[in-house]
């Protein structure tokens, strides 16, 4: 079995949350500023790890927690 752990991702989820616009600005780029690659990633970017997991080209590969975190497991 494979998992995926995903890092800060850009959603709605601050808006939601019922911060004003200028917070939730502030948030997230504080989220980004805790990210190697200096930015939140993208939901596509998560479903298109999600999809080769559950894909044939992933048969090989087993027993993996793929970080999807612009790099936030390493430091």
């Amino acid at each position: 079995m494979n998992s995926m752990s995903p890092g800060p991702i850009e959603t709605q989820a601050l808006e939601k949350a019922g911060l004003t616009d200028e917070q939730a600005e502030q948030a997230a780029a504080q989220f980004a500023s805790q990210v190697p690659l200096g930015r939140r990633g993208k939901p596509e970017e998560i479903a298109a790890v999600v999809v080769f997991l559950a894909s044939d080209e992933s048969s090989y590969i087993t027993g993996v927690d793929l970080a999807v975190d612009g790099g936030m497991a390493q430091v």
